[in-house]
């Protein structure tokens, strides 16, 4: 494969004469750029990505808008991400927003000064209304975070039927006084998932309590908080709902310091599959979502927006879950086994 130094060898000219010609530099005589030009031809040079980046004024980056790294859930889908990126050329850039709607902003900045070709956003802190003016200045794919409206494609999972199979399966284990913990913003996906856990509720008649909805709850410590807090209502809560595999391990580990027998006394279910659910004990029930599969076509839609110079029908792709039956919440299993 030839290389800029064969150009320049072929040429009879200098290595950084050749690199102006590529660049569209000025200073350059038109005899020196049709001989580098014949010497490119006769080789067969192609000029390298960022050669290409400066003449189409591209940038082939992508950023990724997400909470924060430490979640494993977020970690396994930009590690997705970045490898399907870069089979089309493409780099990825991680954007932390901890969800604030300001910092969101600022990185959304990034498309509207053309620093990148285009955004994924896996969490959504503003309202969307705040973000549409950005697909003015590039194109925007959701991941994982979705919402009603047809300005923007998506790929995500049914999040409110996934909490609500989810709780369904603390009630048909015995449970009747159930909580919810959640993560600090109301976005729609958090939304969705209380309505599920509301609907689940309801279609059992049983009540919703609202002193057992727990906010800012998002890692192990959380998890730990959220246990001591349930700790001190008047009733006593057998089952809890929780957004993430974190939280619950923070919940088992607490309730288990205290005495307490996971799944007798409590049984928790945690959300995304992380390696720590299936590693505590007992290990954790929790919803798997299909995550490479929905970065892998989260990365295919976003490039081909970028690389499609008419306007495309937006799209919407929802994939399955799979709700992982663990003995967190194995009460009714272990006692047929037990009797068996």
């Amino acid at each position: 494969m030839a290389t800029i130094e064969d150009v320049a060898r072929l040429a009879g000219l200098s290595r950084t004469t050749v690199s102006r010609v590529i660049n569209d530099q000025p200073y350059v005589t038109e005899e020196k750029k049709e001989k580098i030009m014949e010497a490119m031809h006769q080789l067969g040079y192609v000029p390298n990505s960022s050669a290409r980046r400066l003449r189409s004024q591209r940038t082939e980056t992508i950023a990724v808008l997400l909470p924060r790294v430490t979640n494993p859930f977020f970690g396994h889908l930009i590690e997705a991400m970045e490898r399907e990126a870069s089979e089309f050329g493409y780099q990825v850039i991680v954007c932390q927003t901890h969800d604030k709607k300001q910092k969101e902003l600022d990185y959304l900045q990034l498309l509207k000064t053309k620093q990148v070709d285009g955004v994924i956003m896996a969490s959504l802190s503003n309202e969307w209304k705040t973000i549409e003016p950005y697909l003015e200045s590039g194109p925007i794919v959701l991941c994982n975070e979705y919402m009603e409206t047809d300005q923007v494609s998506m790929v995500h999972i049914d999040h409110r039927q996934a909490a609500y199979d989810a709780t369904v399966h603390l009630i048909e284990q015995g449970c009747i006084t159930i909580a919810y913990a959640t993560g600090s913003q109301e976005t729609h996906i958090t939304n969705e998932r209380k309505l599920g856990f509301q609907q689940a509720l309801a279609d059992f008649n049983l009540f919703f309590e609202e002193n057992l909805e727990i906010r800012d709850a998002l890692d192990v410590k959380d998890g730990q908080k959220v246990f001591s807090y349930l700790q001190q209502q008047n009733k006593k809560v057998d089952g809890i709902f929780t957004g993430s595999d974190e939280v619950a391990a923070g919940i088992v580990y607490a309730a288990s310091q205290s005495g307490y027998s996971i799944p007798d006394d409590l049984s928790v279910v945690g959300f995304d599959n992380q390696m720590i659910s299936l590693l505590m004990v007992p290990s954790i029930t929790t919803v798997q979502q299909p995550v490479g599969e929905m970065a892998t076509k989260t990365i295919q839609v976003l490039v081909n927006k970028m690389k499609s110079s008419h306007q495309q029908q937006e799209q919407r792709f929802v994939y399955p879950y799979e709700l992982l039956k663990r003995k967190s919440t194995a009460r009714i299993a272990l006692k047929e086994s037990a009797s068996s």
